[in-house]
Parts: C-alpha cells; structure tokens; sequence
C-alpha cells in the first residue's frame, strides 16, 4: 500500500491506495441541508429555542425556520406542553459530527437525559440529512419516527412541504396528511427569519 497526501482545510490527511502512484487531491466539503426538529418545555420555552437556533448557525448556516408550534406531549404525558419548530440547516459537516455538534449545544443549554421521553430544557432531533439513508449505532436518518409525529411534521411541512421522505417516497405534506386525527399541535406565531 502507498500513502499519500489528502489536503483539506484543517490540514493533510493521508490516505493509503492499492496501487503505485500516490495522488494529491484538493478536498472540497459538500453542504448539506438538513433538517432538524426543536422541542422545549422546560422554563421560557421559547427563549431556548431561539437560543438553540443561535447556536445552530455555529454549525451550519440556518436557511429557514418555521413557526412555533404548542404541542402537547406524546408516550410520556405526564409533563408540561413543548413548544417545537423545524428549522432547515445547510452545513460540511458528516452526519455523526453534526449529531455529536447537536449533543453538545443540547448539554451546553442544560439538557439532562435523566428519563426517556421527559421534560426537558432542549431537544434537537436530526430529521432528514439530504437524502441520506443512515442506520448506524446511535443515529438512524431519517428519524425512525418522524413520519408518526404531528409536532414534527406541522412544522416541517411549513418550511418543506414537497420534500421527499428518502424512504416512504412521499413528500413529507403527504406524510402529514396520511396521519390519524389526535395529537393537538397550534401555531402561535407567524414565521421566524433565518436572521433572529
């Protein structure tokens, strides 16, 4: 095996090939857009996820936001309402840095994962990441429940509406509409920009 240089932008890499001849390449990162479902019911709700949405533009840049949207809990019901919006993010980076990127900002702002399905201060939830099919340990894109969820499919169908799902083949409005009546999910405001 032949080692040889792969530049990037944090530096060199080098990378092995089965045959003679060493290549150098210039690396270029691909943008993604990604989508990303907030949810928060823990203090002011609706300053975590502006505070949330502030963070995220450290990792990508944040095209579209939709509206809050005041949800009521779903499996653990015995908590406070969420308040939750979609909001779509371009960004280089590989689908378990943006996880391990997401996790952080979730501990930065407080969130504790003391029970599955709790209250809690910050929840961001990678949805679609392009049209990427990912089953690896701790992460499976799309969301494996995503298409079952009001609280994230209202908001989601705001700001992508004709999106496909990468599996269902349906656009995510689709999805939306398929759904049961139950889950009480109500605006409360109109559409924030990408720039608050």
């Amino acid at each position: 095996m032949v080692g040889g240089p792969l530049r990037t932008r944090e530096g060199t890499l080098t990378f092995f090939t089965g045959i003679r001849n060493t290549t150098t390449a210039n690396y270029c990162l691909v943008r993604k857009l990604v989508y990303l479902s907030l949810g928060s019911n823990v203090g002011d709700r609706e300053a975590n996820l502006r505070k949330a949405i502030s963070r995220l533009a450290a990792i990508g840049s944040v095209q579209k936001i939709s509206s809050f949207y005041e949800t009521e809990p779903v499996e653990f019901v015995a908590q406070p309402w969420f308040l939750n919006c979609a909001v779509a993010l371009e960004t280089e980076k590989m689908p378990k840095q943006l996880l391990s990127a997401i996790l952080q900002i979730e501990q930065e702002m407080g969130r504790r994962r003391e029970s599955k399905k709790g209250p809690r201060t910050i929840d961001i939830d990678i949805l679609l990441f392009g049209s990427s099919v990912i089953d690896i340990k701790d992460l499976t894109i799309p969301h494996p429940a995503m298409h079952q969820r009001r609280f994230v499919l209202e908001p989601l169908v705001e700001i992508a509406p004709e999106q496909r799902h990468p599996i269902f083949k349906r656009t995510l409005r689709e999805l939306r509409d398929a759904l049961p009546a139950g889950q009480s999910v109500r605006r409360t405001g109109f559409p924030q920009s990408a720039g608050q």
